[in-house]
């Protein structure tokens, strides 16, 4: 049996800041050309904002880059330009995360992805829309529009990133039942051993290869406690790498001078307590350390015990591999048996700035004072250079078409009364 496994520090939690590229300023221009004594606009439009990517890396293990660099912030657009040039496009942000990261936005906590597949691709944050250029304002009533869009701001979020193993078969136990010594024996991986408990601080992933061209992926879980689904011994710090394995090997100590049967059950319990379906995860059942000759009434005792309660039970040495063949191959015999892992993952991508529509809304907070919020009309003002004469009255009208003027009127705003929209505070105009 021979292994493959990636080594780097192991971090399971990351938070991070990322915020989608600001479009570009469209831009007020106008043909200045010989002969040419009325030329009109031709103000071009900006560049998008970059997007920001999030990539499933099959290469990475750990999320110890962005615990290093927790912000990300895709390129702005390129500011339009004369002669109806458009501004560049920003570029995008990509970044990299291992297989079973699931992402969070940390405002309501809500799960945004969850990348299970290889090069699995969600675009998280779409890039703010270039502002329109004067051009694109010409009308027959409007030849020389003397004004032109802002760039639409990049959407920006905080993220909570927890990463959850992906591996076939998990190793569980208490401290120092011997995972260690048995995921190094049937692996290349090389897990701190020694004879203490809590030896292991982080799980090990390694990859079973065995004869016929079978493999499969086996995590040595770090030693749990009473008391884990509670967080006791960083419980769930480590239980929640047992969620996507889809069989468990229970190693139990069978030298010690614990019962392996109370072990057993002590374990299985905090299983059924942190996730009920846990508890019912298909298990085999290794006593470990034949090495130190444990007495064989006490094995034939605790063998019958768990064969009662319909496990099957393996009698190895992870110290000298005596068993440990067999135990593999029937893991991965019990693999073939089990429903094929699901793939694929449901993602819901965070809404971008040009899709989500909020409803319209318009309320008096007190007299003279009114609120109007919605994602449409929040964008328009935004992208609206209030310092331009021209720009402000095409906002006026744009709001008469969106129906926040006649609403105003109908809650009784007079001319002088401040209007919230976003963060813009504006005089109501009749």
């Amino acid at each position: 049996m021979t292994a493959e496994q990636g080594r780097a520090v192991f971090v399971d939690e990351a938070d991070i800041e990322v915020k989608a590229g600001d479009g570009g300023d469209g831009v007020v221009s106008f043909r200045r050309e010989k002969y040419v004594p009325r030329g009109g606009p031709d103000g071009g439009d900006g560049g998008h904002g970059g997007d920001v990517i999030l990539l499933a890396d099959p290469h990475l293990r750990t999320l110890i880059d962005l615990s290093y660099r927790p912000r990300y912030h895709a390129e702005d657009g390129g500011r339009g330009g004369a002669s109806r040039r458009r501004g560049k496009n920003g570029k995008q942000v990509v970044i990299h995360l291992p297989l079973g990261t699931l992402v969070r936005e940390v405002d309501g906590n809500r799960a945004v992805a969850d990348l299970t597949e290889p090069g699995e691709q969600v675009a998280l944050l779409r890039g703010g829309r270039g502002g329109r250029g004067n051009v694109r304002f010409a009308s027959a009533t409007r030849r020389t529009p003397r004004f032109a869009e802002k760039g639409e701001p990049g959407q920006a979020r905080r993220l909570s990133l927890e990463l959850k193993l992906l591996a076939d078969v998990g190793v569980i136990g208490f401290p120092n039942a011997g995972k260690s010594s048995l995921i190094s024996r049937v692996s290349a991986a090389r897990p701190k051993v020694a004879a203490y408990p809590f030896t292991t601080l982080q799980p090990n992933l390694g990859v079973v290869r065995l004869e016929g061209g079978n493999s499969f992926v086996i995590a040595d879980l770090p030693g749990l406690v009473e008391g884990a689904h509670r967080g006791v011994g960083k419980g769930h710090a480590f239980l929640r790498h047992v969620e996507r394995t889809r069989l468990l090997i229970h190693l139990l100590d069978a030298a010690s001078e614990r019962d392996p049967r109370e072990d057993f059950v002590v374990l299985n319990r905090e299983l059924t307590l942190y996730d009920a379906e846990l508890g019912q995860r298909p298990q085999l059942v290794a006593l470990n350390k034949l090495d130190l000759n444990p007495p064989p009434d006490r094995l034939a005792e605790v063998e019958g015990f768990l064969r009662e309660r319909g496990h099957t039970v393996f009698r190895i040495s992870a110290l000298t591999g005596e068993g440990v063949v067999p135990l593999m191959g029937r893991a991965s015999q019990s693999l073939g048996e089990l429903p094929a892992p699901v793939t694929g993952s449901t993602t819901t991508v965070l809404a971008s700035p040009q899709e989500a529509e909020e409803p319209l809304r318009v309320t008096r907070i007190q007299q003279g004072i009114y609120q109007v919020s919605g994602e449409r009309v929040e964008r328009t003002v935004i992208m609206t250079d209030l310092a331009n004469d021209d720009a402000v009255r095409y906002l006026h009208s744009r709001l008469e078409r969106m129906g926040v003027i006649r609403r105003l009127r109908e809650l009784g705003a007079k001319d002088g009364d401040r209007v919230r929209i976003g963060a813009v505070e504006l005089d109501f105009v009749q």
